[in-house]
């Protein structure tokens, strides 16, 4: 309850309610012994950090949540645990750092290969899958600035998601946007940046609102063309 409550907190940008509602979850999951909950909530604080300007408590916090949960947590536990700490490093920023995110995506993958095994992961992993993974692997991609291995990722994961979860399909396409940017498609940028606007324009969640003010500034290195020029002139950047 207390992840659930934070996450909805912090997607309204009460960042400090989500905060005190994740350390109270994370309090109680420790005084009742499960080490896999505890790691699961801790994640989520630390990737509230990692995007809102504290990446180096964020990465901190991530590697404890790892270290928290222990070598025998269930595989998705892991897996999802790996991908919060390559997300870490990822806005930590740096040559070293992306090289550790790399690694950390790799570990996840082989950690949740084991799911296969069956090994029991606790109910509330049911939507750590494979799919997922590449949603994160896609996003890293993108944050190191490496557009010819995010932009495939991110439109096979497009291509098979559920158009009907507006707020992720919105996330999603922004980082699209901003790797079509990095790969010199202004045009094609412009038009999933529109397609993100139109998304987000009903839905009250301050991360969407906060990736179409990213998206539209990425693409004012190319205000002079046209369909760009458009999109801003419509959606001035804030």
């Amino acid at each position: 309850m207390a992840q659930i409550a934070g996450w909805i907190a912090s997607d309204a940008g009460q960042r400090s309610e989500a905060e005190r509602i994740y350390r109270l979850g994370i309090s109680a999951a420790r005084q009742a012994e499960d080490h896999t909950l505890a790691g699961n909530i801790t994640g989520s604080l630390a990737y509230q950090m990692s995007n809102t300007g504290r990446e180096t408590e964020g990465l901190t916090l991530a590697q404890a949540a790892l270290h928290e949960a222990g070598s025998e947590a269930p595989p998705k536990a892991r897996a999802l645990y790996l991908d919060r700490v390559a997300w870490a490093y990822t806005k930590a920023g740096g040559i070293e750092n992306g090289q550790a995110a790399m690694r950390a995506l790799g570990e996840a993958g082989q950690a949740l290969s084991e799911d296969s095994e069956g090994i029991e992961s606790p109910a509330y992993m049911y939507w750590v899958d494979a799919g997922e993974l590449r949603v994160m692997e896609s996003r890293v991609y993108t944050e190191l600035h490496r557009p010819l291995r995010a932009v495939p990722l991110l439109q096979q994961v497009l291509s098979e998601y559920d158009a009907t979860h507006t707020r992720e399909m919105a996330l999603y396409l922004s980082w699209l946007a901003v790797a079509l940017v990095d790969a010199n498609e202004p045009e094609e940028a412009a038009a999933v940046a529109e397609r993100v606007i139109t998304l987000s324009s009903d839905i009250p969640s301050e991360r969407t609102s906060e990736r179409v003010r990213v998206v539209l500034s990425r693409l004012q290195c190319y205000a002079d063309v046209p369909e760009v020029a458009a999109l801003l002139v419509e959606h001035p950047p804030a």
